[in-house]
């Protein structure tokens, strides 16, 4: 039997953490190159870029394999075609502005980037244009891709917050992003706070369902040096506080507000930052399993991203039609082959007249979990994913420009009928 009464923690980190300005400068390459395809005419499918970040005290360094429209190339003195790394410096440099590091030890203007972009190999391409499957038949005019990497993916939904996500992750990032606004709009003293941040929130569960916050964590960067813990926890109080909403606070809530004391120095200055080192702050907060492969920096040929994007879509969508109150959902690929190995699912015990192996099978049959099929169904060659790389890939409110499409649950009915129908 799962317990039913129990602690739970999560946390998350802000857009100026060093981690995190890498996985936003990743996620602005990515839509550079697939703004460029579509502005050039160039088919986005068949764009490619895996892009990691490295930052440290005014220094950035971009590398990873890539092919790109010829807006993004130049021509070099030997008259061959090479990549034009101005273009990927000023999209890094617009990153680090909109997060607001203009720090001595790193500065938007002063940082020196280097950017180690080179072509993506023929081998891995092979497999990813052309499935095995397509291959393997002859004569075939079929274009399906197959997945760009062997792996994982996981997707989780739960009836504990309005977006379906768990209690602990959700609030740890409202908690950061109201902060951020805040910051960002100069409101009062908030206005003294520093990009880098981190959060974390416990939450005591009563028969499964959160019901108060038993512990509050915050450091976070200040430019005033004279400002000591109690004066950072009566600007970012009231803020908490808000994030909360209607989840009690416990009277003995223990709040743990820059508990080292001081905090000035931050960002990639304060502690190197590097693409992919806070998935779980990206997921589920450690409430639900992950693949172990990052998003950021990726194009969804790249089934790290797209087929975990598809697996919360699916994950939600399944607690949204009334299946379950939760839902795991694991995804599993061979590279360069289309279709993955394996559908599973776990309701963890809270389904609603269905097995875990009848929505496996409406799962199947009301979505093509082929990275070609993930990518037209969830409408993912886009400029879509700079706003993805701080404060959660999911959990988010789809945008009209088709960002967090996987949010939606427009498959619910689909499912449901699925299942119905056997």
């Amino acid at each position: 039997m799962p317990r039913m009464d129990y602690l739970f923690t999560s946390e998350s980190v802000s857009e100026g953490h060093p981690d995190k300005v890498c996985d936003r400068i990743s996620d602005e390459i990515v839509d550079l190159v697939y703004r460029e395809a579509r502005k050039g005419g160039v088919d986005p499918w068949s764009v490619r870029i895996a892009c990691e970040t490295l930052a440290t005290t005014n220094r950035v360094v971009i590398a990873g394999e890539v092919r790109l429209p010829s807006s993004l190339m130049k021509t070099d003195k030997n008259g061959n075609e090479v990549i034009n790394p101005s273009r990927f410096k000023s999209a890094a440099r617009r990153a680090i502005r909109d997060i607001g590091y203009e720090q001595d030890g790193f500065h938007w203007k002063t940082a020196k980037i280097d950017v180690l972009l080179h072509s993506q190999s023929a081998d891995i391409a092979q497999g990813v244009d052309k499935s095995h499957e397509t291959r393997d038949t002859e004569g075939s005019n079929d274009i399906s891709e197959g997945a760009g990497d062997q792996g994982i993916m996981f997707g989780y939904a739960c009836k504990e917050t309005p977006e379906l996500m768990p209690a602990p992750i959700y609030y740890a990032h409202k908690i950061l992003e109201l902060l951020a606004a805040a910051r960002k709009s100069g409101e009062g003293d908030a206005a003294k706070l520093g990009p880098d941040a981190k959060s974390q929130v416990t939450i005591r569960y009563e028969n499964d369902k959160p019901v108060e916050v038993t512990s509050i964590v915050l450091s976070t960067q200040h430019v005033d040096p004279s400002w000591d813990s109690k004066k950072v926890r009566e600007v970012v109080e009231p803020y908490i506080r808000q994030a909360m909403g209607d989840l009690p606070i416990a009277e003995d809530c223990v709040w743990y507000i820059n508990p080292t004391g001081k905090f000035v120095i931050g960002g990639p200055d304060g502690d190197a930052g590097l693409t992919g080192r806070k998935i779980i702050v990206d997921t589920y907060g450690g409430a639900a399993p992950h693949g172990g492969g990052a998003f950021s920096g990726k194009d969804t040929t790249k089934v790290d991203r797209s087929a975990a994007y598809a697996a919360r879509y699916l994950a939600k969508n399944v607690v949204a039609a009334g299946l379950a109150e939760k839902c795991t959902i694991q995804i599993a690929y061979a590279i360069g082959v289309a279709q993955p190995v394996s559908v599973y699912v776990n309701l963890h015990d809270t389904g609603k007249n269905v097995t875990e192996v009848e929505v496996e099978k409406a799962i199947r049959s009301t979505m093509d979990l082929s990275p070609t099929g993930i990518r037209k169904h969830l409408d993912l060659n886009k400029p879509i994913y700079a706003k993805t790389a701080s404060y959660g890939h999911f959990g988010r409110k789809p945008g009209r420009d088709g960002s967090f499409s996987w949010e939606k649950t427009d498959l619910a009915p689909k499912l449901k009928a699925a299942v119905k129908n056997g």
